[in-house]
């Protein structure tokens, strides 16, 4: 078998485990969140902007429905006869697994070096991973494509944000600067 990026099968057998690791990697990767908050409500925001308190739980959600997603899609897949069903999981697993990464990757690129631009290319290939991802699952399992349709959407919304930031804060965040508590 061909070298591949995908998490342990385990990950994506149990719907414990499926759900449990986009949401807690994701808020891991939102650990500074007091930080990040500051940052947020000290940017120029387009018009439409989210408060900063939405973001932990539509992220949870988002988290919660893209990890069963993946689950669903591998328990139909192993239930399935089909040999293209399973080849399309296979393929799904992987571009799953690159998409998390890729979601993990955007947070430190906005608001750790504060690179809106870099975050909104990591945002570009995001969306286009996902819309591959979604693809696969259509021809799969459209209960786990139905799943994954809320996270689209978001992504959309979120990167009309990142440009709106971008543009109006000069496509630079200001310098983090270290708390004295």
């Amino acid at each position: 078998m061909p070298w591949s990026f995908v998490l342990p099968q385990g990950v994506f057998t149990s719907p414990l485990l499926a759900v449990a690791t986009p949401v807690l990697g994701g808020n891991n990767g939102r650990a500074a969140r007091r930080q990040t908050k500051d940052t947020y409500r000290d940017l120029r925001q387009p018009p439409f902007n989210p408060p900063a308190w939405l973001f932990a739980p539509a992220w949870t959600v988002l988290y919660g429905l893209m990890g069963y997603a993946s689950h669903h899609a591998t328990k139909v897949a192993a239930q399935s006869l089909s040999a293209t069903v399973v080849q399309a999981n296979e393929k799904a697993q992987t571009l799953y697994t690159t998409q998390l990464a890729l979601n993990f990757l955007w947070m430190p690129l906005f608001f750790g070096v504060g690179r809106p631009a870099a975050a909104l290319g990591d945002m570009a290939l995001l969306v286009g991973n996902v819309t591959v991802l979604m693809a696969e699952w259509w021809s799969a399992d459209r209960t786990a494509f139905w799943l994954m349709s809320p996270y689209l959407a978001w992504l959309g919304y979120a990167a009309y944000l990142n440009i709106g930031v971008g543009h109006l804060n000069g496509w630079r965040l200001p310098a983090k600067q270290k708390r004295r508590d």
